[in-house]
């Protein structure tokens, strides 16, 4: 089926689930569904945990019951993981590529739905500067820092501002996975010049998490080139990643250049008072009824690690409310809180090294003599690297200090492990994960 296909199928599939439920379902629920791909007569959807399990018991037959309309009978749908990787297919005649499709942009991303304070300030001042004089203010602008915090909402926001005010200006949303994706079946297809003219035929071209080009040679030349194209016809180009240019170390330093080239801000967690605003629009702009404001309160304080984990456990909050027929209050976002996530009951100080290098030694089955001995088989060497790269993340300790802790190893061998544990999470999937898990268990971001 071709992207325009799919994204025909999507568009009819979400109007006819939003007309077969109330809007309070809708909007705490169903509409946090995204749209992955079209599995023969399967739709396949994708949504957090917490959406996907309940969508799946209360709402199988409704969803089939959509399918069904948009498909013909025998349609169904599957809601699968977002860090699930899709299925790897056998390798078939790929049709020719017509044109990559423009990843779907959310219309409920926009600078007016984006809360500000002293975390993102810049970062969105500038997004809006790039919005209104495209490839005049700040050319390239990169946005960096954790996941969860709002990059993507600063692109989805550039984007549907140039639509709606650009005065006839194009923008392409796509996120560097998608953008590997359609080079290499544009290669397969052997139809490169339909993706060339969609990519480099546009006024402003945004990316999502560039660090997922590194250690694609062909895809970075591809990428470099179009990155060229663009910045030498004026367009603008803006990217995010969860990283500062000159920590990318896995890319080849002529895109690191570029990326440095304009205006790097980046941005942080938010403050008590900012996550506070967040939840108070969240609550005005979905209509989900009374909510004491002290639940709010209790839970900007509890749920500090980024904006998907807090507006998840307000959406948790108010389906718990609603489904039990009791009110929305602190007491019951207590309640919830500690139910569902008993890791904020009470917040991680700062871990040391050696929990670090413990936390490590678990995830890998080694053990602490092999982790710190001068072993450079595996898996003693990945966890080693791994544990130094934490340490140096989660500490704040120099590298000589690290060092020590692990065998009385010197600064150089630290500072390499960081890198090698940067350049296996840009390139292999499992590393990524398996650091962030780590990090999540750590008290990291």
């Amino acid at each position: 089926m071709s992207a325009l296909d799919s994204a025909t199928v999507w568009h009819r599939f979400r109007g006819e689930l939003r007309k077969a439920v109330n809007e309070s379902t809708w909007h705490i629920w169903l509409e946090r569904m995204g749209f992955r791909e079209i599995d023969g007569t399967t739709i396949v959807l994708e949504a957090p945990d917490d959406v996907r399990s309940w969508a799946q018991t209360r709402f199988g037959r409704v969803l089939t019951a959509c399918a069904e309309t948009v498909l013909g009978p025998g349609a169904t749908v599957r809601i699968a993981d977002p860090e699930e990787a899709p299925p790897a297919t056998p390798a078939a005649p790929t049709p020719r590529v017509q044109a990559p499709a423009s990843q779907q942009l959310n219309p409920r991303l926009t600078f007016d739905q984006f809360v500000i304070g002293e975390s993102n300030r810049l970062a969105h001042a500038a997004a809006l500067a790039v919005a209104e004089t495209p490839g005049l203010a700040y050319n390239p602008l990169f946005i960096c820092g954790p996941p969860g915090l709002g990059k993507t909402h600063l692109l989805h926001s550039i984007a549907n501002y140039v639509h709606d005010h650009g005065g006839g200006m194009t923008a392409r949303y796509t996120t560097a996975e998608a953008f590997t994706d359609h080079f290499v079946a544009a290669i397969q297809g052997g139809d490169m010049e339909a993706f060339k003219g969609a990519y480099r035929g546009v006024d402003v071209l945004l990316v999502d998490d560039v660090q997922f080009l590194a250690q694609k040679a062909k895809t970075e030349q591809e990428f470099f080139h179009t990155f060229n194209v663009l910045h030498q016809a004026g367009a603008q180009l803006v990217l995010t990643s969860d990283r500062l240019p000159r920590d990318m170390d896995a890319l080849e330093d002529r895109l690191r250049e570029r990326f440095e080239a304009g205006l790097v801000c980046d941005v942080r967690p938010a403050d008590h008072a900012t996550r506070l605003t967040i939840l108070r629009k969240r609550v005005a702009q979905d209509d989900v009824g009374e909510v004491d404001p002290a639940a709010l309160d209790l839970i900007a304080d509890r749920v500090d690690a980024n904006i998907r984990a807090l507006e998840g456990a307000l959406i948790r909050v108010v389906a718990f409310g609603s489904l039990t027929g009791r009110p929305v209050t602190a007491e019951l976002a207590r309640e919830v809180l500690a139910g569902l996530y008993p890791e904020l009951t009470k917040k991680k100080a700062i871990p040391t090294i050696q929990e670090i290098q413990e936390q490590a030694c678990e995830a890998f089955g080694v053990s602490m003599d092999a982790l710190l001995s001068s072993s450079r088989t595996q898996p003693a060497a990945l966890a080693r690297q791994v544990a130094m790269y934490l340490a140096r993340e989660l500490t704040g300790a120099t590298l000589p200090t690290i060092g020590r802790a692990f065998g009385n190893r010197n600064h150089t061998t630290v500072l390499h492990a960081c890198r090698r544990t940067t350049e296996r999470m840009a390139s292999d999937r499992e590393a990524y994960e398996a650091v962030h898990n780590l990090l999540r268990s750590l008290g990291g971001h």
